[in-house]
């Protein structure tokens, strides 16, 4: 070998595409293995079997070639270079943050946590829902109401989330919906796009005047955008009075100190917990909060956290209230439940839990007594100062100075916010200091004594009048008064990573959500100052790093999709799917047809296609299925004709959701093109078409590419995601642009449309993660993926087969990236359901695969390219394992009530004590020898759906629940 590696040519010792296999599970041989296990030659002759011919690319995708990761990250580098990060006193909902670094090092920076999928198996995601909980109670601890959720995609989509909660559940007749003017612009905005096609009539106001207009819900903002804190109690019971919804926008630090919405009497609170310790990165990730009074429960938007009882008694927590399911409510559905920051939320409830209440009010109030000094230096200094109450920000009337004074500060390191020609806006967080102080004032020609002002400022207590100031107490409960020291805090995050079963630990086979690896070097750049620490509103020539970053993104996915536009914007897959339909109506009403409102979606369709659908104000008609799963095109034509005047529309995962690529995909959208309709394609399925087929080839008009699917960004226990849109020329006016930063030049198409997203760029501190992976694989690297994605699973299909039907093949007996396992006979049989399976799983060391979806009583797995053969044959002997247990059951061995699946999960617990069961405990804990070379452990045994759901509590619970 040495001697062969001698001769070898030096291109062939420099490994430049070496990624690829670090990448890619299965390597040579065992490709070689895996194909004659399923009978074909080679990838090539699978892929023929498989791909449809009149579908496949004709050439190979136009992108370099690989790129190893040590010069993939230089080059990068080399690109976040051209960043400039200067001190940020822009605020407008974004602020410099200090992350704590034991919460960097073990939260945002371990795949422990960023790894992990949405909880919905929830014995094995304790720690992350513990988390969430934590959170949860921190935000009702803040805003001062009965409930909150377990977070939002950002402020702006929370307020306009706000706004259609409140048309939900207010008796009001009318169809007004109240706006404070002094809202952030960039929630204004995308209200304003949500509420135009829900059909919403917007009025802008002082919030003091909001109650002289009949209105259905109001939105008001403290403080507000000018920093203005305002007593909004008689605004409010004003608006109450009228039977209108209040939902008050607000800053959780401001809250440290102020009188929360709840005592105000608002119905809604909601905003951001960026400033609890998450970078602002351009934009995102960030958690948003909401929260409300529980009698409106059913009615809140997004994921919620709640307390059960396991099957031993033990308090367990799980995601209540299950029926806001997507694929359940479909376009019923509150919202799309895919708008969630997990990993962020988690963060900040960690911020608060490190601090402690003391720690947070030292902060709020460090903040606010910098911001007053600024406030005094300039009013002493001739300058005036436009509130007397504040938090943390003011504005300046500079008047014809300026222009010049903003020159000043950023030649001095500062960005202000320029609020008008002659208004400028100073915003306080907790890294500014008091030389930053000195260093601004002098900008606006002043040397103010500080020590003196602050000993003034310290005897009057500040710029707060008493009426606004908080009473009542904050975070009581244990958790935020316990882990205050580095030590306490490392253990604890520990405690919690060790509940959760992620990556890290085994594969996560979930079909339709691609959980593949995360390389460590697409990781890295997240956390580099240069793309984390800079305003979204920061000037463009500040920007140039990211702006060239997120174009060479936008360059790669032109050439994966074959479209010719990208947007950047939506920050979720649910977003993207948003978008897309939004610039869809905004093409037909371009084109004087603004009356097209059918939207096509097939039975197979993912849950949040009908739920978009509908936030779009569109009809959705659902299209059959025939029995081999693939659309009824005879009923799609018939529903295609019928509608023909009104199609707007449809809405088509390829490959399909069945795990088929479906072979009249041409014909279903050369048949909505000829009614007039556009085709979208949702691109949860996008892994199995890169570098093979594309949604332009195909025929579709506009997609949208989940980042975190496709493209390796995390799914970080349930978000953050990534759902850009790539859009057909003719669409590519209409997509979203943003009201206070650009989304390009001058000459953009889509120049004035309104924004989905609170950031011109979404999440756009994640997008490295992307840009790396597409860049240390090349074109070369990407069609392996996907050709590999394919062998896998059909390899599992090949050796499940026999032991669990697989429902859906193409034409060919081929499934595409996916498969679907029909779980129903053996229920028939024995009452073992798919859940019995998917628990049972668990004790193997598996998350289960999708269960009840897209067909109810069916598991769908998906491996990803990037599960070796070692690992799928783990997951295929504890699969087989598992139908032998069944058949015991089948058998009469086992009662049909008492058995290794019925109970479980399986726990520590269970492995002491007395033992009755018909099965030995090694075959509950242990039921393959190599399980317990590396077992993972539930930490609760199955919980109690029903009584979570019928004993609705969704805060921390008291330390002896845990003891008990």
């Amino acid at each position: 070998m040495t001697d062969t590696l001698l001769s070898a040519p030096l291109a062939a010792l420099e490994q430049r595409n070496a990624f690829i296999g670090r990448h890619i599970g299965p390597d040579t041989e065992q490709i070689a293995r895996m194909c004659a296990t399923i009978g074909v030659r080679d990838i090539d002759a699978l892929i023929a079997q498989t791909v449809p011919a009149g579908i496949r690319l004709a050439q190979a995708l136009p992108l370099a070639p690989a790129v190893p990761e040590h010069e993939a990250l230089a080059r990068l580098q080399t690109i976040a270079a051209n960043n400039v990060v200067r001190k940020s006193l822009i605020g407008q909902g974004y602020y410099g943050t200090h992350t704590p670094a034991v919460i960097l090092r073990n939260v945002m920076e371990n795949p422990g946590w960023y790894t992990a999928y949405t909880p919905y198996q929830a014995e094995i995601a304790q720690g992350r829902l513990e988390a969430l909980l934590n959170y949860q109670q921190m935000v009702i601890d803040l805003t001062g109401l009965e409930l909150a959720n377990a977070s939002l995609l950002d402020e702006a989509t929370a307020a306009a989330e706000a706004m259609t909660m409140a048309r939900r559940v207010s008796k009001s007749k009318s169809n007004v919906f109240f706006i404070d003017e002094a809202c952030f612009p960039q929630t204004i905005d995308v209200v304003r796009t949500r509420a135009h096609y829900f059909g919403y009539e917007l009025v802008f106001g002082k919030a003091q005047e909001a109650a002289a207009h009949d209105a259905f819900g109001a939105l008001l903002q403290y403080p507000n955008a000018r920093g203005e804190v305002i007593d909004l109690s008689a605004p409010i019971a004003a608006l109450k009075a009228k039977g209108t919804i209040v939902a008050v926008a607000s800053d959780l630090m401001a809250l440290v100190l102020l009188k929360s919405p709840g005592a105000m009497g608002a119905d809604i609170a909601l905003g951001s917990a960026q400033r609890f310790g998450v970078p602002m990165g351009f934009g995102g990730p960030h958690a948003a909060f909401f929260a409300t009074r529980e009698a409106f429960v059913r009615s809140m938007p997004g994921r919620i956290i709640g307390v059960s009882k396991d099957a031993r008694g033990k308090t367990a927590l799980r995601m209540t209230l299950q029926t806001r399911e997507q694929h359940i409510r479909r376009e019923k559905a509150n919202s799309n439940i895919c708008t969630s920051q997990v990993l962020l939320a988690n963060m900040a409830g960690f911020y608060a839990v490190y601090h402690g209440p003391q720690g947070l009010r030292t902060i709020a109030a460090r903040i606010h007594r910098l911001t007053a000094l600024l406030a005094a230096a300039l009013r002493e200094g001739g300058f005036t100062v436009n509130a007397d109450a504040f938090f943390d920000t003011i504005q300046v009337d500079a008047g014809a100075r300026a222009p010049a004074i903003a020159a000043a500060a950023a030649n001095a390191g500062y960005n202000l916010h320029v609020a008008s020609g002659t208004t400028l806006g100073l915003a306080v967080d907790e890294t500014t200091t008091r030389d930053d102080l000195v260093r601004v004032l002098e900008c606006f020609g002043l040397h103010a004594d500080l020590a003196a002002l602050d000993a003034r400022l310290a005897q009057s207590g500040g710029n707060l009048p008493a009426e606004v100031l908080r009473t009542d107490p904050i975070l009581a409960h244990p958790v935020f008064n316990t882990h205050h020291t580095e030590h306490e805090m490392l253990r604890y995050l520990k405690k919690l990573q060790n509940r959760d079963l992620a990556l890290d630990h085994s594969m996560i086979s979930l079909g339709s959500c691609t959980m593949k690896l995360n390389a460590t070097s697409e990781m890295i750049p997240v956390t580099w100052p240069a793309f984390a620490n800079l305003h979204p509103f920061a000037p463009r020539e500040q920007a140039t790093g990211y702006l060239e970053m997120i174009e060479g993104l936008a360059d790669y996915l032109r050439a994966v999709t074959g479209f010719p536009a990208i947007c950047m914007q939506p920050n979720s897959g649910a977003q993207g799917e948003y978008a897309g339909l939004v610039a869809i109506a905004r093409y037909h009403a371009s084109r004087g047809e603004a009356h097209r409102n059918v939207c096509l979606i097939p039975k197979s369709a993912h849950g949040t296609n009908p739920a978009t659908a509908q936030m779009c104000g569109m009809q959705v008609v659902v299209v059959e299925c025939d029995d081999n799963g693939n659309v009824d095109v005879a009923d799609l034509e018939a529903k295609a004709e019928k509608h023909a005047a009104q199609l707007a529309a449809l809405m088509i995962t390829y490959p399909s959701t069945h795990g088929v690529f479906e072979e009249s995909i041409r014909e279903i959208c050369a048949i909505v093109h000829a009614h007039g309709g556009q085709v979208y394609m949702d691109g949860a399925n996008l892994n199995a078409q890169v570098g093979l087929t594309s949604p332009a080839t195909i025929g579709a008009d506009v997609s949208h590419m989940n980042l975190h699917k496709t493209f390796c960004i995390p799914h970080g226990g349930g978000g953050p995601g990534m759902g850009p849109i790539g859009l057909a020329a003719h669409l590519a006016p209409f997509m979203a642009d943003h009201v206070v930063q650009p989304t390009g030049g001058a000459d953009r198409p889509n120049l004035g449309q309104g924004a989905v997203s609170a950031a011109p760029f979404g999440s756009a501190s994640i997008l490295p993660i992307s840009w790396m992976y597409i860049t240390m694989m090349g074109g070369e690297g990407l069609k392996r993926a996907t050709e590999v994605a394919i062998l896998n699973a059909n390899y599992l299909a090949e050796r499940l087969k026999d032991h669990y039907p697989v429902l859906y093949t193409g034409s060919q007996g081929r499934v595409a990236h996916e498969c679907i396992l029909d779980i129903r006979p053996i229920k028939a049989a024995t009452g073992i359901s798919e859940v019995d399976i998917a628990k049972r799983l668990m004790d193997y060391g598996f998350h289960a695969p999708t269960m009840s979806f897209p067909v109810p009583g069916t598991i769908m797995v998906e491996p990803t390219e990037s599960e070796g053969l070692d690992e799928l044959e783990r997951f295929a002997a504890a699969m087989i394992a598992i139908r032998d247990e069944i058949r015991q059951v089948e058998a009469g061995v086992w009662p049909a009530e008492d058995n290794p699946l019925r109970n479980a999960p399986h726990t520590q617990a269970d492995f002491i004590g007395e033992w009755t069961r018909p099965y030995s405990r090694e075959q509950a804990v242990f039921p393959l020898a190599w399980v317990a070379e590396n077992k993972f452990w539930p930490s609760v045994n199955r919980i109690d759906d029903v009584y979570g759901d019928r004993n609705l509590f969704c805060a921390c619970v008291p330390m002896s629940d845990y003891a008990d």
